[in-house]
């Protein structure tokens, strides 16, 4: 370990109901550091990978961030809500049709390869310096710029109408809630996002990760041999 502290980054398998912000401030009690951040944020609802840069890792965090993801979802059919996720006020309730697993494969095609979406308003993304989310809770809309993401593959593992499970492989920025709602809105009958796990990020996976319950009562040093040096990433990143 560094003598100003520990360096790499730290595998967490986030819990539900916890932001990113609280991950970071139980990271840096339990590790003893004051330098540390996350590779993209993870909504309060979601689970699975989120990565912490810590000590000379932060220095990598923009290379990191930019890295494909894997999301492992479900989208609850019939209904829209203002957050596009499980956790908003309903909007619109429609019946949900007996569609066929080739119709909602159909569905999911249209979302593939290249193509624009339009970010959430309960957002990250900053309009004059101020959060999307921020402006949204006081009940203002702003038009959003579509933004262009990438599909490389998407697996549909279950079909239990209304509920739809999902496997998304996808370009950094991509709003998986945006992706329920848009196949709603294909589909005819609304769609919002009810449950969703990030399984991966670039080549990191949930397999070396630890748990918040790990990360609050584990020894720090058992922690410390948690974390993926600079030298074993730039070694998988160039494998």
């Amino acid at each position: 370990m560094d003598s100003d502290g520990p360096s790499g980054v730290l595998l967490v398998d986030k819990a539900e109901e916890m932001t990113s912000h609280d991950v970071v401030a139980i990271a840096r009690r339990a590790l003893n550091t004051k330098k540390i951040g996350h590779c993209g944020t993870l909504d309060p609802m979601a689970t699975g990978l989120l990565m912490l840069v810590i000590g000379k890792a932060t220095k990598i965090q923009d290379l990191l961030m930019s890295e494909d993801k894997q999301y492992v979802g479900t989208l609850r059919l019939g209904s829209t809500t203002s957050t596009q996720d499980r956790q908003g006020e309903t909007l619109d309730i429609k019946e949900v049709g007996n569609y066929s697993a080739e119709e909602i494969h159909v569905a999911f095609s249209q979302f593939m390869g290249d193509f624009e979406q339009i970010p959430p308003m309960v957002s990250a993304i900053k309009k004059d310096g101020v959060p999307l989310y921020k402006l949204a809770r006081q009940g203002i809309e702003i038009v959003r710029e579509p933004r262009k993401v990438h599909i490389t593959s998407f697996e549909i593992t279950r079909i239990e109408l209304p509920d739809i499970d999902f496997v998304v492989n996808c370009s950094k920025g991509f709003y998986v809630r945006t992706y329920a709602h848009d196949i709603g809105a294909v589909l005819g009958c609304g769609a919002h996002l009810s449950a969703l796990r990030r399984t991966r990020s670039g080549k990191f996976t949930l397999d070396k990760s630890v748990t918040i319950a790990d990360l609050k009562t584990s020894p720090r040093e058992d922690l410390y041999k948690s974390l993926i040096s600079l030298a074993e990433i730039s070694l998988m990143r160039g494998a």
